[in-house]
């Protein structure tokens, strides 16, 4: 077996049996939260033969683990259940004439949400970002070096809701070039979509990108003092060729890592920003999840916050091998 292939399997393999672990870990915290969600769906005047009753047909008196391995098998089949808050819904209403959504059709516009944000997100970061760390790199202790680090510095330093709000003062309230809330539709055209999620993708932007962009820096400045780079020097190769086609290449598999883990953050770290613009993605469906403790809703959004880490980090890993010779061809 080629040594690419068995170290990808091998990958696959601990994603898997992590995705397990935390997805135990996941139900385990959830059903420790204090409070009853039956006792939340009758009110506080409930009796508790009907709390008891309610708790009966959830499923919540059941055994942890009978409780844990049912959810796993479910979600297994693709059945990812039905939110407690459309219970309480049809509860309220009578129950028989209710239709119940299922979570899968209840997050998938959501999620298409986040993905468009965060793919509109890794479009604007990530070329600036490698841009930036090059010519911070090429003029390393510059007027411009010493700018951009500071900038950077300075993105990393601030909260998501300060940037955010910082943002929203200057190009919505001040000079109302965007706008200040990004209520998406499934209607919306591509470019008016794009037009009013743009503000809380440069909010993004300007956090991600100082990460990747110091990693790139520091990656490039790190392969500059080694030999062959003095040796294309002493050719009098140009600088920015020396760069881009000797240190560049060769500083791949760190600027991969920091890449594929910031993409990961724009995934499960958009929650603050989701909110602070009342963007309908999967950040702003958790915190309204958690706030009426729609306990299915709540475990299926931290899993797909958790896979997303799992499988952009096991990307990272493959994408590195294939970057470095000597790891795909090993003696």
């Amino acid at each position: 077996m080629h040594p690419v292939l068995r170290i990808t399997l091998q990958r696959l393999a601990l994603g898997v049996l992590t995705l397990v672990i935390v997805s135990f870990v996941i139900f385990a915290a959830v059903n420790l939260l204090p409070g009853d969600f039956a006792q939340a769906i009758l009110g506080q005047g409930a009796t508790p033969e009907a709390v008891e009753a309610i708790r009966n047909d959830i499923g919540l008196n059941d055994p942890f683990w009978i409780r844990y391995f049912d959810w796993l098998g479910a979600l297994v089949s693709g059945d990812l259940g039905v939110s407690y808050s459309q219970m309480m819904f049809a509860t309220g209403m009578g129950g028989e004439d209710i239709q119940l959504i299922p979570i899968t059709e209840q997050i998938a516009p959501r999620f298409y949400n986040t993905m468009f944000l965060a793919g509109l997100t890794a479009i604007i970061a990530v070329p600036i970002s490698l841009a930036v760390g090059v010519l911070a790199a090429l003029y390393r202790g510059s007027a411009f070096d010493r700018i951009a680090n500071i900038t950077t510095l300075s993105s990393i330093s601030s909260p998501e809701f300060f940037l955010a709000y910082v943002l929203t003062l200057f190009l919505a309230v001040q000079w109302q070039i965007l706008p200040s809330l990004a209520s998406v539709t499934p209607e919306m055209p591509l470019f008016e979509r794009i037009y009013t999620a743009l503000l809380p993708a440069l909010t993004l932007t300007l956090v991600v990108t100082a990460h990747m962009m110091r990693m790139t820096r520091a990656a490039i400045i790190n392969l500059l003092a080694s030999p062959y780079i003095e040796m294309a020097r002493l050719k009098g190769i140009s600088p920015i060729q020396v760069i881009v086609k000797h240190a560049l290449p060769n500083a791949l598999a760190p600027i991969i890592n920091v890449v594929a883990l910031n993409l990961a953050y724009l995934v499960t770290g958009v929650v603050v920003v989701e909110v602070v613009f009342a963007y309908p993605g999967i950040g702003n469906l958790f915190v309204d999840a958690v706030r009426s403790r729609d306990i299915p809703v709540v475990q299926i959004c931290c899993l797909i916050f958790a896979s997303a880490y799992v499988l952009l980090n096991l990307t990272a890993d493959i994408l590195s091998i294939l970057s470095n010779p000597r790891l795909r061809h090993p003696k």
